[in-house]
């Protein structure tokens, strides 16, 4: 989902995108269930996404690469250390987390190997657009999606090697390659195009969170479609650890920014950014090295995420920042 990385400012053009990206948020998650629906209901008719689930998450990046600018990345030189605190809390705690759930709840190899996944994913690009209405840093929020999006091709293959390895075969070498051409050509483009056709692109940005709502309700889709018949009797076990894994992330990424010594809206900023992970990525990266069982995680957790994030926004909304 496009970020508004300038939500502060008076631009016309940057209060219209921070408009539809509230409206995207706000719909995002009736959307996907109605995806997910009739990916359930119609698995005949969904499951010829599945072949294009990379394309699609493609292009989510390269929108999200269009929603940056040069001054995004400048934050992290200026203010190092509530970056370097959000993102290895990122490839910390979640990674971590996942990996402890799955042995908690007993969860078979398939749904196991898919939740560890969903931790390992870098940050979603929606807990932008979460931290500005929770009134928390947006420009710290989006340093911090950014960087961890950019190391999603190092770090998520070598974690889910190390903590998913032992349910089920991870060929790391080729999930990094996958990263790359999914996750970080299509972000680079999308900068360089934002940074030489400023003008043009900021004409289409109202239009961006659209554009990724759409594209991961279809993921989500292709993805419920190619494990329907184990929905059921998955699926409660699934959301159980999905809310487990979400909510636990919020609470440690806050207490982490508070034990470093992080202001009120730089807690809320990582508390944000390490509960909100890009699963659909997961969904997509599980469906392609797993199975579509092992996908279920991720797409129950781009559902339940959503949500999660727009009352937890709405929670700190009504508190007021001491600062």
């Amino acid at each position: 989902m496009s970020s508004p990385a300038s939500t502060q400012q008076s631009d016309p053009s940057t209060a219209a995108e921070d408009r539809s990206a509230r409206m995207a948020v706000t719909l995002f998650p009736i959307l996907i269930l109605a995806a997910a629906a009739f990916g359930y209901l119609a698995p005949s008719s969904a499951k010829p996404l599945l072949p294009h689930v990379n394309t699609l998450l493609g292009i989510i990046m390269f929108g999200m690469g269009l929603s940056l600018r040069g001054q995004d990345f400048a934050l992290v030189a200026r203010r190092p250390l509530p970056v370097l605190i959000g993102v290895v809390a990122q490839y910390l705690v979640m990674p971590l987390l996942g990996w402890a759930l799955a042995k908690t709840l007993g969860l078979s190899p398939e749904l196991a190997a898919g939740v560890i996944l969903v931790g390992c994913a870098p940050g979603g690009t929606a807990s932008n657009v979460v931290s500005y209405l929770a009134k928390a840093d947006t420009a710290l929020s989006v340093a911090m999606t950014s960087v961890s999006t950019l190391l999603a091709p190092i770090l998520t293959p070598l974690l889910t090697l190390w903590l998913a390895g032992t349910y089920l075969p991870v060929d790391a070498r080729s999930m990094a390659s996958s990263i790359l051409w999914i996750v970080l050509v299509p972000v680079v483009l999308g900068l360089l195009v934002r940074t030489f056709l400023g003008r043009a692109v900021e004409r289409v940005l109202p239009a961006l969170p659209w554009v990724s709502v759409v594209a991961i309700s279809l993921v989500v889709a292709a993805v419920v479609s190619g494990s329907a018949s184990k929905v059921v009797a998955a699926g409660g076990i699934v959301l159980l650890a999905v809310v487990l894994h979400n909510g636990l992330g919020y609470l440690l990424g806050y207490g982490l920014a508070a034990l470093t010594g992080q202001r009120e809206r730089a807690r809320r900023t990582v508390a944000i950014e390490v509960g909100m992970q890009n699963s659909g990525l997961a969904a997509g990266l599980a469906s392609q090295y797993f199975s579509p069982t092992a996908a279920l995680p991720g797409a129950v957790f781009s559902i339940w995420h959503n949500l999660s994030g727009a009352m937890l926004a709405a929670y700190f909304r009504r508190r007021p920042i001491r600062d």
